[in-house]
């Protein structure tokens, strides 16, 4: 299974615009499975409303600017990471991180910087919706990294 994870590495930024079982699966691997109806409820969600991109890394950013529309993204949160998805032009696209690899920082007043590795994005967080969202994902990443034994890093 870990020669699996590696593999599946370098392929952190998907394209899902259509249904692949082999993305799908690697995907469910790494973050686990989605969260089931009765969980999400007793979640209060599992999604984040719509956030606005600032700015993002290369990769990300190169894919945005060929779309003449809002650049928006959205996050789903998963039982060992999180799903950050966003599109352009007709195709969607999804960023995968684990709660290993993701680092969240709080920028401006209403800014929240979202890493992985070398990709990133910045994201306008100016409703308390969108901040009571990312309270609660530094709180989920903290609970798991106590629960799988990691340093506590944001």
């Amino acid at each position: 299974m870990l020669a699996k994870l590696s593999i599946f590495a370098r392929y952190m930024l998907v394209n899902t615009s259509y249904r692949n079982p082999e993305i799908e699966k690697k995907i469910d691997l790494e973050l686990g499975m989605p969260y089931s109806l009765k969980d999400r409820l007793k979640m209060g969600g599992v999604g984040s409303p719509a956030l606005d991109i600032q700015s993002a890394s290369l990769e990300i950013h190169n894919l945005l600017v060929v779309d003449n529309g809002r650049n928006r993204c959205n996050i789903e949160i998963r039982p060992k990471g999180i799903l950050l998805r966003f599109r352009s032009r007709l195709d969607s696209y999804t960023l995968v991180i684990p709660y290993y690899k993701l680092v969240i920082y709080k920028g401006d007043i209403a800014q929240y910087s979202i890493y992985r590795d070398h990709y990133f994005v910045k994201v306008t967080a100016d409703t308390k919706a969108i901040q009571k969202f990312f309270t609660r994902l530094i709180a989920l990443k903290s609970e798991w990294s106590i629960d799988s034994g990691l340093p506590n890093e944001l």
